[in-house]
């Protein structure tokens, strides 16, 4: 599939250009031992990953995806704030680019695209990560979880950055990995490529319906040059 026409190309971060699961489960371990908690395994957090902080660490409380409604506010907050300093304290001493996308990058750099991540982590982390991975100079915005009232799947964010940079929603494009990557593509109506090997809770990405599946990033050049 072709998406001809393009201005910008929107990344979503944890996923779908780095695999951020073996610092996140870390930081997960930590505040669960603090708490004196049942700790888990990375595939699990794995599992876990792409609702932003809060839910995770809920989900990490509630021993499974299916939040506990009865969960304590109390015991909640006291854990996000060590999840946060747990997780501030080793945001790249595991975490990767995927394969191929440094490469990526630079190729639509080089098409003359601009480019964003828009990600349901917290904002504070977005920076540090892509500046650590020596990819953050591809990027004209960044936008976190915490940056706008409303978070993915929510359209607001992809519209909000189609606005800052200029472009009708018509001229972009949503990469991302998971169902609320493409719900809020879906809500925004703006194209959307999934990529396969991301989190997205164990499902085929497939399921969801995105406007084409690719396994590697490199296939995304080839959709979007003229």
């Amino acid at each position: 599939m072709r998406f001809k026409n393009r201005e910008i190309i929107l990344f979503d971060l944890d996923g779908t250009l780095i695999d951020s699961a073996p610092d996140l489960a870390a930081a997960v371990n930590e505040t669960m031992a603090k708490l004196g908690r049942e700790t888990y395994d990375e595939a699990t957090v794995r599992a876990w990953v792409g609702n932003g902080a809060g839910v995770l660490v809920k989900r990490a409380l509630s021993g499974s995806r299916d939040i506990d409604e009865n969960l304590s506010e109390t015991l909640f907050e006291e854990a996000l704030a060590i999840f946060m300093a747990s997780y501030r304290k080793r945001l790249c001493d595991a975490t990767v680019l995927y394969p191929g996308v440094r490469e990526t990058l630079e190729r639509l750099e080089a098409l003359g695209l601009k480019m964003a991540v828009v990600t349901n982590k917290p904002g504070p982390f977005v920076a540090p990560i892509l500046e650590k991975l020596e990819i953050g100079r591809f990027f004209d915005l960044t936008l976190g979880g915490e940056d706008l009232p409303r978070k993915k799947p929510d359209p607001l964010p992809l519209l909000h950055a189609c606005e800052r940079l200029g472009a009708s929603a018509a001229e972009a494009l949503m990469v991302g990995d998971s169902k609320n990557d493409i719900l809020a593509a879906k809500a925004a109506h703006i194209p959307c490529v999934a990529v396969g090997y991301g989190y997205n809770y164990g499902e085929d990405i497939a399921v969801h319906g995105p406007d084409a599946v690719i396994e590697r990033m490199e296939e995304l050049v080839e959709m979007v040059e003229a």
